[in-house]
């Protein structure tokens, strides 16, 4: 199982803060777990629709779409941060 968390408007779109989720052994990094969540349902293809607006992180550490993902990791989805 891999715990996924979804922040601000990627919460909305889902309808979930957090799941637990068993991706097909073909799904080895992020960017594939992002293209399988969003065959779940509607709400979240709407989500992933533009993944280029989303950020991840694995364990608390961000990264990119091509990190490897595994059982028993914590995936969190979110929109970009600013600061100032």
């Amino acid at each position: 199982m891999i715990r996924v968390l979804y922040f601000a408007w990627l919460r909305q779109r889902t309808g979930t803060g957090e799941e637990e989720v068993s991706p097909p052994a073909e799904v080895h990094d992020l960017g594939g777990l992002m293209r399988w969540l969003s065959g779940r349902s509607p709400g979240h293809a709407s989500a992933f629709a533009a993944p280029a607006q989303v950020r991840m992180a694995v364990n608390q550490e961000f990264c990119g779409p091509d990190h490897p993902v595994k059982p028993g990791d914590e995936v969190a989805f979110f929109p970009p941060v600013t600061g100032g």
